[in-house]
């Protein structure tokens, strides 16, 4: 079991939490919305779904990243194998890096594709690249071969917490669950 000193703060933890939801939902919105025959209207609505999410999930891995970069890690059990930490730092880099990535790739597919962001258009923002349908097709590419990527380090993320959570019981999951329970700042 994890203590306040190896446990994550409780900022990391609703960021984590916040985003795991939203991503978790946004996988298969993802593989729905591109579906043949779908009703047009329930289509439209999960893209817009997508795109917003997207553009809450950029904020969010920004804010998390500006977060990890000036807070300090809840540490690893000191019994855990070295190759176990180095898969551990290296899953974590890709996961954050993808999920940099996987908004980014969205915005530049639909804004050089023509298409609006809801949230930011209703708030006035331009968008940040021109019209073109090769960047477009660009991103789309990105997007989607980046979205396999995500979903399979995401799968192993959670495989891995269960095996420390319910095999090993070692304290790694406890050190991000509960979400509102620990340390405040």
């Amino acid at each position: 079991m994890a203590t306040d000193e190896t446990r994550y703060k409780r900022p990391a933890r609703l960021i984590h939490w916040t985003m795991a939801i939203l991503i978790l939902a946004m996988i298969p919105v993802g593989v729905l919305m591109t579906q043949p025959d779908l009703n047009r209207s329930f289509q439209n609505s999960l893209y817009i779904f997508h795109k917003n999410v997207g553009v809450l999930l950029l904020l969010l891995i920004l804010v998390r990243i500006v977060y990890r970069l000036t807070h300090k890690p809840a540490p690893l059990p000191a019994d855990l194998p070295d190759w176990q930490h180095r898969i551990a730092g290296l899953s974590h880099l890709a996961i954050y890096a993808l999920l940099f990535i996987m908004p980014v790739a969205g915005y530049i597919r639909v804004k050089a594709g023509g298409f609006p962001i809801e949230s930011l258009d209703a708030l006035g923002l331009p968008s940040l690249v021109m019209r073109s349908d090769a960047l477009a097709e660009f991103a789309k590419m990105v997007h989607y071969f980046g979205s396999f990527a995500i979903a399979g380090l995401i799968a192993m993320h959670i495989a891995a917490a269960l095996h420390h959570g319910i095999i090993r019981k070692d304290g790694v999951f406890s050190r991000m669950w509960p979400p509102f329970k620990g340390q405040t700042d």
